[in-house]
C-alpha cells in the first residue's frame, strides 16, 4: 500500500507496532495497522478506512440507550453516577467562562444523558451527533435538543458558546484539527473547551499493548498522547489550563474491558448476545466485579499523570 502521510506533520515514514482487528463489537475480521510516525511519533490506523466503510464499524446503539428493564434501568443509574466526574469538570469550566451569555455545546452526545444532568443542575445545553437514532433517543427520552451535523457545519453563529464539550470523539475524526478550528470560531472570547480522549501514553497500553481497550480498532483513527493533543490544541488556537487523567466513567471500566472484553455490557447489548436473565445478570455483576477491582490501580496511575484518559480545559490564546 501506498504510505498515507501523517495527519500531523505530513511525515510518510512510519513504523508499525501491531496488528489487530475488532476486538469489541466484532464488525469485523479485516486486520489493520496501528503505526507510529517516525517524525512526530501520533499513533494512527493504517490503511485508514474510507468514510463508508467507516460506518459499517459503528453498529446500531453504538451510543447508550437501555432497555425498560429492571438491569438496564440499573445500569442507567450507574452511568449517571459515574457521569458525575464530567459534570463537575465542566461546571468548573462554565464557572471560568465567566457570566457572559453563551450555549453549552456537547459535540458527540449520544443519547444525550449527560446533558440532562447538565440540566438538572440548571445549564441548559444543545448536543450535537451523527446519529439521527441518538437524537431522538436525547430528545424522546431527556427533551434535550440535537442538531445531526458536523460541528464544522453545525447552524449555530460564530461566538455564540460559552462551553464546547467533546467527550471521546477527536481520536474517531479524519481530521481533527479542522473540529478545533471550528470550536474556537463557535466560542466566545472568554469560552472554554473541553476535551476527553483516550491517553496512549498510559501504562495500561505500555503493559497491555493491542488488547488496551483505548486503540478500539478500527473505529479509531488516532491514538493521542497528552502531549500531542496538547500540541493540536496550540495549533488551533488554544492553551491548556487545566488537565485531569483521571475518568470514573472511563478509566475503571476501561481496563475491565481489556481484560474482559466479552463481559463489556454495552458490546454485549450492541451485539445483541442471547443471554437468559439469570446468565445476563451474573455476567454483568462479574464486570462490576472487575470494575472494582480496577479502581485503586486506575486511580494510582492516574495520580502518576499517567491515567488511560485525558481531560483538558482550554481557552482561546491570549
Amino acid at each position: 500500500m501506498p504510505p498515507e502521510p501523517c495527519p500531523a506533520c505530513g511525515e510518510t515514514a512510519m513504523r508499525t507496532l501491531f496488528s489487530a482487528t475488532d476486538r469489541l463489537y466484532h464488525t469485523t475480521n479485516k486486520p489493520f495497522l496501528v503505526v507510529e510516525c517516525e517524525g512526530c511519533r501520533l499513533m494512527r490506523l493504517y490503511p485508514q478506512p474510507t468514510p463508508l466503510e467507516l460506518r459499517e464499524y459503528y453498529p446500531d446503539g453504538y451510543w447508550f440507550s437501555p432497555a425498560e428493564d429492571k438491569t438496564n434501568r440499573l445500569a442507567e443509574l450507574y452511568r449517571k453516577f459515574v457521569l458525575m466526574d464530567h459534570v463537575r469538570f465542566v461546571s468548573k469550566a462554565l464557572a471560568h467562562a465567566g457570566d457572559q451569555d453563551g450555549l453549552l455545546l456537547d459535540v458527540g452526545c449520544g443519547g444525550g444523558l449527560f446533558l440532562h444532568l447538565m440540566r438538572e443542575r440548571g445549564v441548559q445545553g444543545m448536543g450535537l451527533d451523527f446519529s439521527l437514532a441518538a437524537a431522538a433517543v436525547a430528545y424522546e427520552r431527556f427533551d434535550v435538543p440535537v442538531v445531526c451535523a458536523t460541528l464544522s457545519k453545525a447552524p449555530l453563529q460564530e461566538a455564540s458558546c460559552k462551553v464546547i464539550t467533546m467527550f471521546h470523539v477527536l481520536e474517531h475524526l479524519f481530521d481533527p484539527l479542522s473540529y478545533l478550528k471550528a470550536a474556537h470560531q463557535l466560542l466566545t472570547p472568554e469560552g472554554r473547551l473541553v476535551v476527553q480522549v483516550p491517553n496512549a501514553a498510559c501504562w495500561q497500553f505500555l503493559i497491555m499493548g493491542k488488547d488496551w481497550n483505548g486503540v478500539d480498532v478500527p473505529r479509531h483513527l488516532i491514538n493521542f498522547r497528552a502531549s500531542e493533543l496538547e500540541s493540536l490544541l496550540g495549533f488551533a488556537g488554544f492553551e491548556v489550563i487545566r488537565r485531569k487523567y483521571f475518568s470514573l466513567r472511563d478509566n475503571p471500566a476501561g481496563l475491565a474491558t481489556s481484560i474482559a472484553p466479552d463481559l463489556d455490557p454495552m458490546a454485549r447489548h450492541v451485539r445483541s448476545v442471547k443471554e437468559t436473565p439469570g446468565w445476563k445478570l451474573a455476567k454483568d455483576l462479574s464486570y462490576l466485579a472487575l470494575v472494582i477491582a480496577a479502581l485503586p490501580l486506575t486511580a494510582f496511575e492516574a495520580a502518576c499523570r499517567a491515567g488511560s484518559t485525558i481531560m483538558l480545559e482550554a481557552r482561546k490564546k491570549r
